[in-house]
């Protein structure tokens, strides 16, 4: 059987390609890095996103640099998308001086405007009023760039949710809302904290579309998020997309996670969304074994190199703690 020349989706197999890469890289980085914790290397808090990898992949993959993420704890995989090398990602979660903020923060909560990226917060949540404001500001400068704003099912109970879909649906804002539903704001069950079972059933009573899908299915990921993209970019308003996903690890590095059941992580991690995808794309004949163990090693290259820079990278220098503030 020859190769394909194109999905339904529309992608050519070097697109398909470029991101089962992307799936790849996010989950080493990952990886690595929670060995980098257990070595006591990490000078921050943790927040892995094994196992949630096609949704950022899904949602990142194809965004212009102008349109803004809000990304959150979880989501350094955006940040390397979007343009951040691993060397300076890695040196941020070091702590060294070469990272995003120079080691003055816990490396969680650092922007980088000439990417797109707006650097997150430590209240969940508190993310989507941002960017129902950017958004606000390209509908004023009548661009047609997009916002797609990240939070989890439990940030969907607080009020900055609600006044941020509000304010959104009612001005035909250009913002993406993508729910990462976990299945666990922190320890606490869906059904714990939620009389529903879809995110997305929110989105109507604030008057634009919500749609709940496979979040482990990075090519049903990006159908949707492309749909929600011309939306916003020809003036219809935001769409709130929730991906059902499961963190295989707990909340952060230093969470055990006994408030879950050994079967319902097995359950989750066979459906392992690397697994899967690379389980299509061997049968649509665009992956071989000579290209996985291509990305592997280039994968593994870069990681090594990253991390090399940033062990070699110095720490920052006291008297820099007063530079860059912004008085108002």
């Amino acid at each position: 059987m020859p190769p394909i020349k194109r999905t339904k989706f529309k992608l050519s197999p070097e697109q398909l390609l470029e991101m089962y890469y992307w799936l790849k890289h996010i989950r080493a980085f990952d990886e690595r890095l929670s060995a980098l914790v257990k070595q006591g290397r990490v000078r921050s808090g943790v927040y892995t996103g094994i196992g949630q990898e096609a949704i950022i992949v899904g949602t990142c993959y194809g965004l212009r640099r102008e349109d803004y993420i809000c990304p959150l704890h979880r989501d350094l995989g955006a940040f390397l998308m979007k343009g951040v090398s691993s060397r300076t990602m890695m040196a941020q979660m070091l702590a060294k001086s070469a990272g995003l903020s120079k080691g003055r923060d816990s490396a969680l909560h650092s922007g980088v405007p000439e990417l797109g990226i707006f650097g997150n917060t430590s209240m969940l949540g508190a993310n989507l009023p941002v960017a129902v404001g950017l958004a606000l500001s390209y509908k004023i400068e009548k661009v047609d760039h997009v916002v797609v704003a990240y939070f989890g099912e439990g940030a969907s109970n607080v009020g900055d949710f609600h006044e941020a879909l509000n304010m959104a649906g009612v001005m035909k804002l250009p913002v993406l809302f993508i729910c990462e539903n976990n299945q666990y704001a922190y320890s606490v069950p869906l059904e714990k904290s939620m009389a529903i079972d879809d995110v997305a059933d929110r989105a109507r009573g604030y008057g634009f579309d919500g749609v709940a899908i496979n979040g482990n299915d990075v090519l049903a990921v990006y159908q949707s998020t492309q749909g929600a993209l011309a939306r916003a970019r020809a003036g219809d308003g935001p769409t709130l997309i929730e991906c059902k996903t499961y963190r295989w690890h707990g909340h952060s590095e230093h969470d055990k996670a006994f408030y879950r059941t050994q079967e319902e992580v097995a359950m989750w991690r066979s459906r392992d969304p690397i697994t899967t995808f690379t389980t299509y794309l061997t049968g649509m004949n665009v992956l071989t074994d000579e290209h996985i163990q291509e990305v592997d090693a280039r994968i593994t290259a870069d990681i090594d190199d990253a991390i090399a820079f940033a062990m070699d990278a110095p720490d920052p220098d006291p008297a820099d703690a007063v530079t860059d503030l912004l008085a108002t």
